[in-house]
């Protein structure tokens, strides 16, 4: 067994290598290829933890093979369960939280109802104007008209109340 030790640890060792220097060039390469394992029952196969388990597999079974009088089978079997707890933890704790912590600056015009904004350009009783909405952590210029056909006055703060083919309707903020 010592063997297949050897292979799985050296070959985990190569992997953390080869994806630190040629990380981004693989990524790209494979450009979506293994986007089936973003199914959610998939999710724990993840090729970090799978990579992970096998190269624990293969350190805890050298070192119970050379420290460890027990038997073949047992090493097998306790290098397998250390592998596969070893792969919860790494998903856990660091697969789990980086997959949740992707951000995007991108938001939908559809999720601006009921935010506040200021007018930047005055916005008619018939006609259009603009205003600034802070969505997240930043600011968006929109193109806005009155939802109360009142003119509104550049400065003024203002709520979307609804949007209508990509236009902000807004009434004044008292």
């Amino acid at each position: 067994m010592e063997p297949i030790y050897w292979a799985c640890l050296s070959g985990g060792i190569l992997f953390a290598i080869v994806t630190v220097v040629f990380g981004d060039l693989i990524s790209s390469a494979l450009h979506g290829a293994l986007d089936f394992m973003s199914v959610d029952a998939l999710r724990f196969l993840q090729p970090m933890v799978l990579v992970t388990m096998i190269t624990v597999f293969g350190g805890a079974g050298l070192l119970l093979e050379h420290y460890a009088a027990l038997a073949a089978v047992l090493d097998i079997a306790i290098a397998v369960i250390g592998a596969v707890l070893f792969g919860l933890l790494v998903y856990v704790f660091y697969v789990r939280p980086m997959l949740n912590s992707e951000n995007s600056t991108g938001f939908s015009i559809r999720d601006m109802s009921g935010k506040i904004g200021e007018v930047l350009v005055p916005i008619p009783s018939r006609g259009y104007g603009e205003v600034l909405v802070r969505m997240g952590a930043a600011n968006t210029n929109q193109i806005a008209a009155s939802f109360d056909g009142e003119a509104i006055a550049s400065g003024s703060r203002v709520v979307v109340v609804e949007v209508r083919e990509d236009t902000l309707f807004v009434s004044r903020l008292d």
